[in-house]
């Protein structure tokens, strides 16, 4: 949890987002040259533009991330593994993957631990960040915990509240649950939802520690407008 006072520039939380379908090119390199501006943690892109981000931040220390098995998380473990491997090759600092939606529905715990001990490795061994997304907002407290008890035993490097596409996003209250139920080491991404300063502020105070915000630059602004 982040004292307000000790907070730095909200920008540094933040991963800068576009996952729209029908987005363009420049649409990416508009997304990048923010992201250089105002000094976000990262960019956020669907796996075809990865290459393209990659070259436009360059070697900065805005990484590139992109997503895997998006946004419904049901993919076959070979499809999230052979996707993972694209955009590790295409240069792909920072993976976010959506762990099988239906599986978590129905309780199938034992899938989703085969299924994260077949992507970690190559995760570990590329030298990567995996943030896992478990879509925080359609399930129950209990499922929640569940959810950080199961990966808690492995070496992820994020939980990720949600995909931005479901009915409800990050909550506050979803990101205290999940820091109480989580060591230290796994840190915590609240996405989904997230357009304001107040709201982004909110979720770093619970225990989040990177933010994916489409509205990062209004985000920024609205923080620079607090502190006059």
């Amino acid at each position: 949890m982040i004292s307000r006072n000790l907070m730095p520039h909200i920008a540094s939380y933040i991963d800068h987002t576009l996952l729209a379908p029908f987005s363009t090119g420049a649409d990416i390199a508009n997304l990048c040259r923010e992201a250089l501006q105002y000094g976000f943690a990262a960019v956020c892109v669907p796996p075809y533009y990865v290459r393209e981000a990659k070259q436009r931040c360059g070697e900065s220390h805005v990484k590139t991330a992109t997503v895997i098995g998006f946004p419904f998380g049901y993919s076959a473990i070979a499809a999230k593994a052979a996707e993972m491997t694209k955009a590790i090759a295409a240069g792909a600092d920072e993976l976010d993957m959506v762990v099988n939606l239906a599986a978590l529905r129905n309780g199938d715990w034992s899938f989703l631990e085969t299924e994260i001990s077949a992507i970690l490795p190559m995760v570990r061994e590329n030298g990567r960040i995996i943030k896992l997304i478990i879509e925080s907002g359609m399930l129950t407290e209990a499922e929640i915990i569940r959810c950080c008890d199961l990966y808690s035993r492995y070496p992820v490097h994020f939980l990720k509240t949600s995909t931005g596409y479901a009915e409800k996003g990050a909550t506050v209250e979803a990101v205290r649950i999940m820091r109480k139920h989580l060591p230290p080491e796994i840190r915590i991404k609240a996405s989904g939802g997230i357009r304001t300063f107040v709201q982004a502020r909110a979720m770093l105070a619970a225990g989040a520690a990177r933010l994916g915000c489409s509205a990062g630059v209004r985000i920024v602004k609205e923080e620079e407008e607090n502190k006059r």
